[in-house]
């Protein structure tokens, strides 16, 4: 009897690995929507105003999304890791409060 493998499971779709990285779609969405960058940095500026120690990105997708339920569409949770970096680069006195994890690729 043939057991299945994960390829060949149906609905399971593989990203192409010639294809666009989840980098190249973030610069590309970043790019087309800078405000999503500036709705981010405010609202965590009110959240650590307000007394916040920590912040969760996936808080604040969530937060943008109920916000602008109209606006956001695209607005990957692929993307909430290479949010947080790019707000810490610019704000480093944020690093304490924006978790962060190791990336596994560059």
């Amino acid at each position: 009897m043939p057991t299945a493998t994960q390829d060949g499971l149906p609905g399971l779709h593989l990203p192409h690995r010639d294809g666009p990285t989840i980098t190249d779609q973030f610069r590309a969405f970043d790019a087309d929507h800078p405000w999503v960058y500036r709705a981010l940095e405010q609202l965590v500026a009110e959240r650590l105003a307000a007394g916040a120690k920590r912040v969760g990105m996936k808080a604040l997708f969530e937060a943008l999304r109920w916000r602008h339920p109209h606006g956001v569409k695209g607005l990957n949770n692929n993307y909430t890791a290479l949010y947080a970096r790019r707000l810490i680069a610019a704000r480093p006195q944020w690093a304490c409060a924006i978790e962060t994890r190791r990336r596994r690729s560059p």
